[in-house]
């Protein structure tokens, strides 16, 4: 017998917490939003300041980041909605048959170009160093009484720590792209979940994810 085996299982993500993925191997990521510009309508001398600044912005990182670009086809059909509810509720005769033309044209323009979202994030990785934090504690600790507890506070330490360091790299990256004219967001941890659904649900159109508070996970649901 085949046993289905979660989404969770196949990615190599512990969890998500206060907006930081942490891996199963223990690095954690930081994921930012990053903003657009029209490369196309620059002069030359704006499109190579823009080339140079990125260049040099590159170059001042001494660590490696990743740069994400998810395109997906872009849903009308909220918009079509709203157009329907104008259009009911107007009582111009003119305008209504204005509003019925302009839907007819939006959505057989829709229909015969493909229209893409296209959303850049870049994700910065931060490898925490693993120290031995056993410490002697007496007869009562040797038997493993209070162990738990100091466990969980050290790896709140840990945790509290490592993401100052990653925020660290983080303001870093983002004054670079600010230089470059790019305007940055870290996303928090249900728009990083969101993200995931969104990759790992390719074809829905729809936010369907249930979010796991506890567990800082997303309960990943197929779109079919």
């Amino acid at each position: 017998m085949v046993v289905a085996k979660a989404t969770q299982e196949f990615v190599p993500i512990k969890e998500v917490r206060d907006g930081i993925v942490i891996m199963k191997d223990g690095s954690m990521r930081a994921v930012i939003a990053v903003s657009s510009l029209n490369f196309a309508l620059k002069s030359n001398d704006e499109r190579e300041a823009l080339i140079y600044q990125f260049q040099n912005f590159l170059n001042s990182l001494d660590f490696s980041v990743q740069i994400s670009i998810q395109s997906r086809a872009l849903d009308i059909r909220p918009y079509l909605a709203t157009l329907e509810k104008q259009y009911n509720a107007q009582i111009n005769d003119l305008l209504k048959i204005q509003i019925r033309e302009y839907i007819s044209f939006v959505r057989s323009f829709t229909e015969e170009v493909n229209i893409m979202r296209k959303s850049f994030y870049v994700v910065i990785p931060f490898t925490p160093t693993l120290l031995n934090t056993k410490k002697e504690g007496g007869l009562l600790s040797s038997l493993g009484f209070g162990a738990k507890n100091k466990t969980k506070t050290s790896e709140t330490d840990s945790f509290n720590e490592s993401r100052t360091q990653l925020e660290q790299r983080l303001g870093v990256v983002q004054q670079g792209l600010l230089s470059c004219g790019l305007r940055s967001a870290q996303l928090g941890t249900e728009e990083i979940v969101e993200v995931f659904y969104k990759l790992f649900n390719p074809g829905s159109t729809e936010s369907r994810c249930s979010f796991n508070k506890n567990s800082g996970w997303p309960s990943l649901r197929g779109s079919g």
